[in-house]
């Protein structure tokens, strides 16, 4: 039976599905009712000015019985689905409009004081004191070489961290006993790695084998696609929240809030499954497989590259809203990020690309939110809010609002 309420939830999704006929791979994962994506799939192709109607007209009519956090997730998720079809529609948004739009974030360019300073700090645990340039990016060269994982062994070592990670998540944060994540290998893709959620807790994970898989941030790339990053995190809503009655938490669509915090959840992953010192625990894996990794130095290097976290968002607002050329865009990259010239190109067709463009935010902007919202907590509470990132759905609006004032049990 149809009821006040669900009609929304039902309309919202309809919504958001037409999404994927206007350009597929825009719904990223949808585990709800088969027979409504087969009504929209077999409908006209839409018209993307009558859904950025249609978004409006929906954000205005959301009953208040659903409760005060449904309507908050579904008019943020709402404004995001507005300003894509209105993109979809040919309408010319500036870059930062778009971004704040999707993601409820304000974007800027980083401090390159901040830059510099990551870079000393990385020259000094190189061992290159006060190096900067060519001098600096031929010893972090160096450094990578001796971290790269070698192709043929790039498998075992997903599926070695990947057992290890999931019987630490389950023990701290409970799955269904069926839920399952196969592992595959790809190439040709703009990303490192990616997560299919297939509904009923399965997940197909691809790692791209045309990037180098390096020893110190596999068990980052497994935690963040897998435990306890977007397989938990879908298992769990699926259980909690869509068999509590949310159905509008089985649609998964990019350029949302809902892509802010779920990247924002995974790029924490490690750190909540392991702890800050992850890198004795890798070290051990690695040598059960007969590989030398140096666990505390890749710690020491994840910390004082933190500071970079900012380039590619610099990048992307170099590209979209300075309007500056691509090979300036890859100079750039290549400076800040000490990349080779062929990952700068890597990266930047992730930049460029339509769908993905603005994307690249989630990363820098969750990472940000998400870690000063788990850091206000006390360090022995830190899993339980972590937890809350993967049962409840929360937006950056709320955590904003939690930062600002902070209840007691939050």
């Amino acid at each position: 039976m149809t009821t006040a309420a669900s009609a929304p939830i039902t309309d919202y999704l309809r919504l958001g599905l037409a999404f994927d006929r206007l350009e597929e791979g825009f719904v990223d994962a949808y585990t709800g009712d088969p027979a409504l994506r087969a009504e929209v799939a077999a409908a006209p192709a839409p018209d993307p000015a009558v859904l950025a109607d249609r978004a409006r007209g929906l954000s205005s009519e959301l009953p208040a019985e659903l409760g005060p956090a449904r309507v908050e997730f579904l008019r943020a998720h709402l404004a995001a689905l507005e300003c894509s079809a209105r993109k979809f529609a040919g309408e010319e948004i500036a870059f930062v409009d778009e971004v704040r739009a999707y993601f409820d974030v304000d974007i800027d360019l980083g401090d390159q004081q901040a830059y510099r300073d990551a870079h000393a700090a990385m020259a000094a645990e190189l061992g290159v004191p006060g190096a900067s340039g060519v001098a600096l990016a031929e010893a972090y060269a160096a450094y990578k070489r001796s971290d790269e994982i070698p192709p043929d062994r790039v498998d075992e070592c997903v599926r070695a961290f990947a057992g290890a990670l999931r019987e630490r998540v389950r023990s701290t944060h409970p799955l269904p006993d069926s839920e399952i994540v196969e592992f595959e290998v790809v190439t040709d893709k703009p990303w490192s790695g990616f997560n299919y959620y297939l509904g009923d807790y399965r997940s197909r994970v691809a790692i791209n084998l045309d990037l180098t898989q390096y020893m110190s941030t596999l068990p980052h790339l497994i935690a963040h696609e897998a435990y306890p990053g977007h397989h938990t995190e879908h298992c769990r809503k699926e259980e909690i929240l869509v068999g509590g009655g949310q159905q509008e938490q089985t649609l998964f669509v990019v350029n949302t809030p809902q892509c802010l915090m779920a990247e924002g959840l995974a790029d924490h992953a490690l750190h909540a499954a392991i702890g800050p010192d992850w890198g004795q625990w890798a070290q051990e894996i690695y040598a059960d497989l007969g590989l030398r990794f140096d666990g505390a130095r890749a710690v020491r290097m994840a910390r004082a590259s933190a500071g970079l976290v900012g380039v590619r968002q610099d990048a992307a607002l170099l590209l979209h809203d300075r309007r500056a050329d691509q090979d300036t865009v890859a100079e750039f990259l290549q400076q800040w990020l000490l990349a080779p010239p062929e990952r700068a190109r890597q990266m930047l067709r992730f930049l460029t690309s339509p769908l993905w463009r603005a994307y690249i935010s989630t990363y820098v902007e969750g990472y940000r939110l998400l870690g000063e919202w788990l850091d206000a907590a006390p360090e022995t509470q830190r899993l339980e809010r972590f937890g809350r990132l993967l049962d409840e759905p929360l937006t950056p609006a709320l955590l904003r609002a939690e930062l600002q004032d902070p209840r007691p049990g939050q």
